[in-house]
């Protein structure tokens, strides 16, 4: 048995499925099935009930996981000692991003970050907010970038990189850019286009309607900014935005900070409080990189 086999046990139990589990390590699924097989053979029993549409553990399985969950933990803390001895970092990050949020200033740290400590492999995931503040809770993610309502996830170490209101954007010659001043009722008056649940934009505005017992009507979803102000531009419906996504498409669209809706929309990087060095060298590089961000520019869109 080899730590190797251990990972693919671990990673096949948490996902409860091989073909997943294959992408989480990177290999093929045919290559995973192998060495769970020669990793029973050699333990003498099944560790996984195949029979079903999910594969679970058995018995043998179960009482075996939290074993291999501490041998590899264990290797890993080998090598997170011996890095800070020699100041070499090693091992694997793996680092989440909304979906849709193409923020140039992680690209920029995990660049940085890469080109310092090359024996580190960089795995970078997409999903929305709340899963990825799961699966960083989870120790499946190391850190993530993700868009919050007010503040961020508690019990999560954070760094916010910008936190701003939300707009509604609309074409020329729609009743609300004639106004000076937009709330919640008057925006629910209108078809809206707006981001999927699971987005921290999205968690703003339905708090804020259900506080005053209002019903939006979302014609619309996407995930993009882009497709939002499109669509928006097109007449089919009010885009709810954060300002600086707005200032992306002032040539086409009229922003109007929504009055009564304070809570603001956060942009922030989470992980959760580690001994892992590489986290806390991605960090570094990335309190320096969002250092540079402008909202203004719209170079920090909030999801």
């Amino acid at each position: 048995m080899d730590l190797r086999q251990l990972e693919y046990f671990v990673a096949v139990a948490e996902e409860q499925n091989f073909t997943r589990a294959a992408g989480r390590v990177h290999i093929s699924q045919s290559g995973v099935s192998a060495q769970i097989r020669q990793l029973e053979r050699e333990l003498g029993a099944e560790l996984f009930d195949r029979s079903g549409r999910t594969v679970t553990l058995t018995v043998a399985g179960r009482a075996a996981l939290e074993h291999a969950r501490a041998a590899l933990a264990a290797a890993e803390s080998v090598g997170h000692v011996v890095g800070q001895v020699t100041g070499l970092i090693r091992g694997r990050l793996t680092v989440g991003m909304v979906i849709g949020c193409t923020l140039t200033p992680l690209f920029d740290a995990l660049a940085a970050f890469h080109r310092l400590h090359q024996g580190v492999e960089i795995s970078l995931l997409e999903d929305n907010s709340d899963r990825l503040v799961e699966q960083v809770r989870a120790d499946v993610v190391d850190l993530a970038l993700v868009g919050t309502a007010g503040a961020a996830p508690e019990g999560l170490d954070s760094l916010t990189v910008i936190s701003e209101r939300l707009v509604a954007a609309v074409p020329a010659g729609h009743p609300l850019a004639r106004q000076r001043r937009v709330t919640l009722r008057d925006l629910v008056a209108h078809p809206l286009v707006c981001m999927p649940a699971g987005t921290g934009l999205r968690a703003v505005f339905d708090r804020a309607c259900a506080a005053q017992s209002l019903q939006p009507v979302i014609g619309l979803q996407a995930g993009a900014a882009d497709a939002i102000a499109d669509l928006a531009s097109r007449g089919l419906g009010v885009a709810v935005l954060s300002e600086s996504m707005a200032a992306s498409y002032g040539d086409r669209l009229t922003a109007r900070v929504i009055d009564d809706l304070e809570t603001p929309a956060v942009l922030a990087l989470i992980w959760k409080s580690t001994h892992n060095p590489a986290v806390r060298e991605l960090v570094v590089h990335s309190r320096r990189a969002f250092t540079q961000v402008d909202p203004a520019q719209g170079l920090s869109p909030v999801r």
